[in-house]
């Protein structure tokens, strides 16, 4: 079995950035697990710009981005096998996987950082009444096929999902020749930022079709179009809207799905709001010593995020291995979302038994729905102490917001739960 003191599983941006923020920290003995045929994940077919903007200062297009990581992994001589599938993860940190290289392989680590990223949500999950023809795509397979491969789907295009990849694949299309006859939201708001709407939308003049769905799908052998239909306040398709549109293409832009089984084949507590591991502000699941970030962890806005997120788990691991004693942590101090905050992450913050938390902790949240003229406040649940408070013009889901805790107010708390919701 080798030995290693930092395994990194996933080498997209967010696995990128974990591995250089640990070997900066210290630890020299890496090695990032990549299924692909190289470094890169997701931004490797994003050739849209907008990437870059926080961590570089300027706009940088997906696979740019993944480069300027790429060569920092490579001048820092960090060992990474590609077209690498991990099969299992146990609680003790053996980590098995398979390469055409170096067949069947077991390797035990000090740490580990999980960076899968996630996956889209299929038709399958969906339940749309009809056949199965072609023509039916996630829009992120559509965006692979387009951007990499050089293959159009489609001419005439519906687009089920607002998400931020079927409003990008919405311009994408019309820029390749494609009419894209409108994108239907099954919510009564995107849960797209407000730059894609903005500029793959009403850009392009592509209707935006809120409380809308699919309701059927036609053809056999080949899609020969969609019945859309908008829905009540329940999420029920209202007959009497229904309307068809003749289209061979249907891209499908439904949501999300961290790809945890890893996660939970290693037993490690899951958020059912999230769908990722329960984390501290370090980043560390509920198992020692294995940390997660990234999308595999709660699907980020920005690509910048991820990389912000992951150097703190890169950072915090490298402390781990690092340290000559591991240090004992008082008990959490767990934090709730409520009253209009769908989640918060962390899940907790720790702190050691005899020292203080040392800097200050971001918390990342995302609201249930579009709020104007709110406040997103901290507070604790036992006094009810405030610790943030800040009026926000706009709130919405699709666009993920951060808040910061003083580390000195914190650590003037005995063992208490914070209370993360929305006032007016």
């Amino acid at each position: 079995m080798l030995q290693k003191d930092l395994i990194i599983i996933g080498g997209g941006p967010a696995g990128l950035a974990a591995a250089i923020a640990a070997y900066d920290a210290g630890v020299r003995d890496i090695l990032i697990l990549e299924r692909d045929d190289r470094l890169g994940g997701i931004l490797r077919q994003c050739i849209h710009n907008g990437f870059g903007l926080h961590r570089f200062g300027e706009e940088l297009t997906g696979p740019e981005y993944a480069y300027r990581y790429g060569q920092e992994v490579t001048v820092r001589g960090i060992a990474a096998k590609t077209d690498t599938m991990v099969l299992s993860l146990t609680p003790d940190r053996v980590v098995t996987s398979t390469n055409p290289a170096d067949g069947l392989f077991e390797v035990q680590a000090k740490a580990i950082i999980l960076a899968m990223g996630c996956r889209e949500r299929p038709r399958g999950a969906l339940n749309i009444p009809g056949d199965r023809p072609a023509g039916v795509f996630t829009a992120g397979m559509a965006q692979k096929l387009v951007n990499r491969k050089g293959y159009m789907p489609g001419k005439s295009v519906v687009i089920l999902g607002s998400g931020d990849i079927g409003l990008i694949m919405a311009r994408r299309m019309t820029l390749e020749g494609a009419k894209v006859h409108a994108v239907c939201e099954l919510m009564p708001h995107s849960s797209g930022l407000a730059r894609n709407i903005e500029q793959c939308l009403h850009d392009f003049d592509i209707p935006l079709l809120l409380s809308h769905t699919v309701v059927e799908i036609h053809g056999r052998e080949r899609l020969t179009g969609v019945t859309i239909a908008a829905v009540d306040e329940n999420r029920r398709p209202i007959d009497s809207t229904r309307a068809h549109i003749p289209c061979d293409t249907l891209l499908l832009s439904v949501g999300l799905l961290p790809e945890n089984e890893l996660t939970r084949m290693a037993g490690i507590p899951i958020d059912p709001v999230t769908g990722g591991a329960l984390v501290d502000q370090h980043r560390e699941t509920l198992t020692p010593g294995i940390y997660a970030c990234g999308n595999v962890l709660h699907v980020h806005d920005l690509v910048d995020y991820v990389s912000e997120e992951a150097a703190i788990a890169g950072e915090a691991a490298a402390a781990r291995i690092l340290s000559e004693t591991a240090t004992q942590p008082a008990a959490p101090i767990p934090l709730r979302a409520t009253d209009g905050v769908r989640y918060t992450v962390p899940a907790r913050i720790t702190r050691p038994m005899n020292g203080s938390i040392g800097e200050d902790v971001t918390v990342f949240l995302r609201v249930a729905a579009v709020h104007r003229d709110r406040r997103v406040t901290v507070r604790t649940a036992s006094d009810g102490t405030v610790l943030f408070s800040r009026k926000y013009p706009r709130l919405a889901p699709g666009e993920m917001v951060s808040v910061t805790l003083p580390a000195a107010r914190l650590d003037a708390l005995t063992t208490d739960e914070l209370i993360v919701r929305l006032e007016d």
